[in-house]
């Protein structure tokens, strides 16, 4: 992170955690992944990207004024999808939900009461949503999911190759942010495009935003493993995708500070 003082939770003593944090403190959990992404990208980018793009987000909220700390990505989650590829390192949907229960219980014999997810993984969202309301119901944390960085398919021209709105693993967007964020780690001759033209030309069945979802494994569209075209991807198109999602994420952790289950008082305006 870039800011003067560190916001890793972890570096903090166990006394100090106690005398800095209060209940208005905001305590940030990346989750990410070690899976297959073609054979261009790293087993860690979910991961990295989810690391990289927290914790740019905290430095920058707590700039803004924010008592908000950052806690180590969780790198094993939920990655099934890619089970058949070597290399994918992936826990049971319960054992990740164990595991988020644990953590909300430690984080709640902090001082701290908001817990906020920032995923980097897709296949982590649904149990993201879950462990939300347990976590709540349980521990009585202020508790929020929401996605590290934007997801958005590449609808060519300026925007990069047509990914007929399937582009949600190793494509473009995901190629771009590594190329910005770690370029040693890519690898562009191997690149290949992979899009289901078929299922994009789907009125209601689909990814990003269509109604109705369906179970995938990410094999079933190629051996190759990628959904979306990484081959126009750059670094450039990577920086500003970085920073349009580090600006969303402040401004959606800025809210989080505000929200409230009760609505406040109303009364006449000064």
């Amino acid at each position: 992170m870039t800011g003067t003082a560190s916001r890793r939770l972890d570096e903090l003593s166990g006394t100090a955690v106690t005398e800095r944090l209060t209940e208005d403190s905001i305590i940030v959990l990346p989750t990410g992944a070690i899976e297959h992404h073609g054979p261009h990208l790293p087993l860690s980018t979910d991961a990295l990207l989810a690391g990289a793009l927290a914790g740019a987000a905290v430095d920058r909220a707590a700039d803004a004024g924010l008592d908000i700390w950052i806690l180590p990505t969780l790198t094993y989650t939920k990655s099934d999808e890619h089970h058949w590829a070597p290399g994918t390192v992936w826990l049971n949907w319960d054992t990740l939900m164990a595991t988020l229960v644990d953590i909300g219980r430690s984080i709640a014999a902090t001082p701290a009461r908001t817990l906020v997810f920032m995923n980097g993984h897709g296949g982590n969202g649904a149990l993201l949503q879950v462990a939300n309301r347990e976590l709540h119901r349980r521990f009585g944390l202020k508790t929020f999911t929401m996605p590290a960085g934007i997801q958005r398919a590449g609808a060519g021209g300026d925007a990069g190759a047509d990914e007929a709105g399937l582009g949600i693993h190793a494509g473009h967007g995901e190629t771009s942010l590594v190329l910005h964020v770690r370029p040693d780690l890519v690898d562009m001759a191997r690149a290949e495009r992979n899009v289901p033209e078929h299922i994009g030309a789907m009125e209601f069945i689909g990814f990003n935003n269509k109604p109705v979802s369906f179970g995938w494994l990410s094999n079933d569209f190629g051996a190759s493993g990628v959904i979306g075209d990484p081959t126009a991807a750059t670094a450039e198109a990577g920086a500003a995708l970085f920073e349009e999602s580090v600006a969303r994420s402040v401004d959606a952790l800025l809210e989080i500070s505000r929200f409230t289950f009760e609505a406040p008082p109303s009364g006449p305006t000064p």
